[in-house]
């Protein structure tokens, strides 16, 4: 059982914490995503080249420009946290640097019994400093060392159905084999994708990819793929995590094009393992 209690975690708030991000910073994510791999691909050149004053910023990265401790400091058994479910909407597109406020809460936890752990929803609501609303997060966290503490609230899992017909577009990419380790330098320090004795405690075969990173990894396919490089159209993008990335697997996504819904699925062939489903990016018209 946790040493945390419901009441602790149900009372968590951190309001108007400070966070900023540089040119540097926004370079520095898109590249870890793999942008710039073809460095005379123009398309993926403005999200890692400043040039002519028109830096691109992908928009997943404010995934990581606001994180929260809301759950990582009250006990708990972080070292065997997956992530669940993750989905970000844009009020405005992400600028490529910014002094920001952010507001976290956690929303609700589901008790899956003392053996089995406990899902924890937060809600991270950013803005600039100057006060207008920027982009909200809504994460779901499978806390597995920390069940039996009970229930609150009601955890939402809404699964959005994909097509039933073939992808309109499928692209593959190879990622590194020390991805996971470039990754966190943009935020996401969990051990367990730098640790390997961790990782393999965990039951592992060696440390894993950051989900977020893999849904970057959509999230790139579909602004080279689709949207010509206009990262700007995106207004939301979310999806569930299924199964691990192993840094160094060759990971596809297969994309539905309905108008301005963009459907997706990401998968790793070599093991026929779907690792993000139900995703959907919405755009502007």
């Amino acid at each position: 059982m946790s040493a945390t209690t419901l009441a602790q975690l149900m009372g968590r708030t951190q309001l108007g914490v400070p966070s900023a991000y540089t040119e540097r910073d926004s370079m520095l994510y898109a590249l870890a995503i793999g942008m710039g791999h073809d460095p005379l691909d123009e398309t993926e050149l403005d999200f890692v080249y400043e040039r002519r004053g028109r830096l691109k910023t992908v928009p997943t990265q404010a995934i990581t420009v606001a994180r929260h401790m809301l759950i990582f400091e009250v006990g708990m058994r972080v070292e065997k946290f997956l992530h669940g479910q993750q989905r970000l909407v844009l009020h405005r597109p992400m600028p490529p640097a910014a002094e920001l406020l952010g507001d976290h809460r956690v929303l609700a936890v589901e008790d899956k019994g003392a053996d089995k752990g406990i899902l924890v929803q937060t809600l991270s609501q950013i803005r600039l400093r100057s006060g207008e609303p920027l982009f909200d997060i809504d994460n779901l966290y499978f806390c597995r060392g920390d069940g039996g503490i009970g229930s609150s609230g009601s955890v939402q899992r809404p699964v959005h159905a994909l097509p039933e017909r073939a992808p309109d577009l499928t692209r593959s990419c190879e990622t590194l084999a020390w991805l996971a380790l470039l990754y966190r330098l943009t935020g996401d320090r969990n051990v367990i994708h730098a640790d390997p004795a961790i990782a393999k405690a965990q039951g592992f075969a060696a440390p894993i990819l950051q989900g977020s990173c893999t849904m970057a990894l959509a999230c790139r396919e579909i602004i080279s793929g689709v949207l010509n490089g206009q990262a700007e159209r995106i207004r939301s993008f979310g999806a569930r995590f299924t199964a691990v990335v192993y840094p160094g697997d060759r990971v596809q996504t297969e994309i539905w094009i309905d108008g301005p819904r963009l459907h997706f699925r990401c998968s790793v062939p070599a093991r026929q393992s779907v690792v993000l489903d139900h995703g959907l990016c919405e755009l502007t018209a």
